[in-house]
């Protein structure tokens, strides 16, 4: 692609998907993960994926653009398996420990750990990147958690007057002890063990503030 060709489609600033869109996005999501935002070549890229430069333009003329959407795929691909394996009849705390094991679990992927990194990193020069990962990561499960939340008080099975807060306090608990410890490399690995007594607090702490008692 020329240098000219590439600035306008550039220019253009839209996703346009093709035959080997999925392609150039696993290529990206392993360039990136390995090379961060700045050190991600295009040529890189283009070579991981099996594709011309010309290709990987005419999807993603802006290298933002793909960094946005890789994030935003995974987030909205874990998020959307997890809603799928969750059952509305299941008792309540089968649901939050549930939704804690999956929320702890996605910090504690590589992928979690290493796009959370880089887009703290790149948000300051790129607010738009922070935004959407936001949107797509912890906003999309906030909403989700309101959802089924707002279920559990309309079916009497949780007592809670705010549930947009009560979704919020819910998806820091399932962080605790485990989301500063990686932000600040104070542990090189958290254990099973640790991550089962996150999840059991988070929940019985939820449990003691909004449910119902027996």
């Amino acid at each position: 692609m020329t240098e000219a060709a590439t600035e306008g489609a550039a220019d253009s600033g839209e996703i346009r998907k093709g035959r080997k869109y999925d392609q150039v996005l696993d290529g990206a999501r392993r360039i990136f993960l390995r090379d961060g935002f700045d050190g991600a070549s295009v040529d890189d890229i283009a070579r991981e994926a099996g594709v011309s430069k010309a290709t990987l333009y005419s999807y993603f003329p802006d290298k933002r653009l793909l960094f946005t959407e890789i994030c935003n795929a995974e987030c909205r691909r874990q998020a959307d398996a997890a809603e799928a394996e969750i059952s509305e009849t299941a008792p309540v705390e089968t649901i939050l420990t549930f939704a804690a094991q999956r929320i702890a679990g996605f910090l504690l992927s590589d992928f979690g750990r290493n796009m959370f990194r880089l887009v703290v990193a790149e948000s300051s020069r790129f607010p738009e990147i922070g935004r959407s990962f936001y949107r797509n990561g912890p906003g999309l499960i906030h909403d989700r958690l309101v959802h089924h939340l707002q279920h559990m008080h309309d079916t009497g099975l949780l007592r809670i007057a705010d549930v947009d807060l009560a979704a919020d306090q819910f998806a820091q608990l399932c962080k605790a002890h485990i989301h500063e410890k990686l932000i600040f490399g104070l542990a090189d690995e958290i254990t099973p063990e640790d991550v089962q007594r996150t999840v059991r607090g988070a929940v019985e702490m939820f449990m003691a503030r909004y449910g119902v008692g027996g």
